[in-house]
């Protein structure tokens, strides 16, 4: 019994100290309060922005943002008909060489091919990939909801691998072009599209890196935003959101496993995007400046180019007809200034002229076997790539 009493009493202690001591707490806060307001705030801030707190207090999911985007997002079906020769077998080479009998045999067959698209205004305009719908017969759009129906190019723009379709709708849930807040490295980010034929498929990941120029995707543009979010065959055109679901690119190119990568996409962003979409429902293209030539840097020579000029470009080609043609360049000539301003190198040199309409006069200056030269030119429309 004594034992039993002696640890209710030491058990009592204990409560009566926590009881008095938080009673302290309190009235300390309270004096705080009242005496030193702007103290309180300011521990309140510190706890809100502790990144620790954050980090705990970030999205669990990213069901909102997919219920903003999907229904914008189509699936796309194309088909064309392909026509192919399939070599008559003989056992005799010499005989089926002189019987004139024909070495092959035409047969068409039905080629299909699939990807992504985003609807951009309610009347039924869908933006997708290029590559998606290039040489296609016919171009079937499925929608969230699973109804189909026949879509027509409006235009396409082999240079940024972006294409326009209308389907014959109204009313329908499109995604806002609006820039939303600046996309950085390391932002959430999250692919819809139709991968595999699958339809209504999302990826999560994040902004790998900004400003990317990989092989073999555009020989005009080069500012590509790199994603790890999945991206598989029929995911091009389709839309990349962020986390609150607006659309910051679409989706074009992924590097594959052939190549040794995993995890490395690209989306094109949602300025050029724009931009590329207003000009071909305006013109049915994009408007584009050319100066008729083809180029590449300039090499780096002992002590730079003569006068300490910039690097500039160095020209590879000059088509017949063309405005440097015109103009009286000659191939392995070096342009060191474009329209008053030093070139810096090819990148710089093809987005000036083709931000440029057709039709304008430009100063150009430059080298000819170390003498240098001035002159102008009229750009010209620059023409679709050769191969596409």
């Amino acid at each position: 019994m004594i034992d039993a009493g002696y640890r209710m009493s030491r058990l009592f202690r204990q409560l009566r100290f926590l009881f008095l001591s938080a009673c302290v707490g309190l009235a300390v806060a309270f004096v705080l309060a009242v005496v030193r307001p702007e103290w309180a705030g300011r521990l309140a801030l510190r706890s809100l922005s502790d990144p620790m707190a954050s980090a705990a207090a970030g999205p669990v999911s990213y069901a909102a943002a997919v219920r903003r985007a999907a229904p914008s997002v189509v699936s796309i079906y194309t088909a064309r008909v392909v026509t192919e020769l399939l070599p008559l077998p003989m056992n005799n080479p010499t005989l089926q060489r002189f019987s004139g009998i024909p070495l092959a045999t035409p047969r068409r067959r039905l080629e299909r091919a699939l990807g992504s698209g985003v609807i951009v205004r309610p009347d039924g305009y869908v933006l997708t990939n290029h590559h998606v719908i290039a040489h296609a017969d016919e171009i079937q759009i499925v929608f969230w909801t699973g109804q189909a129906t026949l879509a027509r190019i409006i235009g396409s723009d082999p240079e940024t691998d972006l294409a326009v379709l209308k389907v014959e709708a109204e009313g329908l849930p499109a995604m806002s072009l609006d820039p939303p807040a600046p996309v950085a490295v390391g932002d959430v980010v999250l692919a819809i599209g139709n991968p595999f034929g699958l339809r209504q498929t999302v990826t999560q990941g994040i902004v790998s890196g900004l400003g990317r120029s990989p092989l073999n995707v555009s020989s005009f543009f080069e500012d590509f935003i790199q994603t790890d979010a999945a991206i598989n065959e029929g995911n091009s055109g389709g839309a990349l959101v962020n986390a609150r679901g607006e659309l910051v690119g679409i989706n074009t190119f992924v590097l594959g496993r052939r190549a040794g990568a995993e995890g490395i996409g690209f989306a094109i962003p949602l300025n050029l995007a724009r931009e590329v979409l207003e000009q071909i429902i305006e013109h049915g293209f994009v408007v584009r400046g050319w100066i008729g030539a083809d180029y590449g840097d300039a090499p780096i020579l002992p002590g730079g180019l003569p006068g300490g000029a910039a690097r500039g470009v160095a020209l590879t080609t000059v088509h017949p007809g063309g405005p440097a043609d015109i103009a009286g360049l000659r191939p392995g000539d070096v342009l060191t200034e474009f329209d008053g301003e030093v070139i810096v190198d090819q990148t710089d040199l093809r987005q000036r002229e083709a931000a440029l309409a057709p039709g304008t006069v430009v100063r150009i200056a430059g080298y000819r076997a170390g003498v240098p030269f001035t002159g102008q030119l009229s750009l010209i429309q620059r023409p679709p790539p050769r191969g596409r």
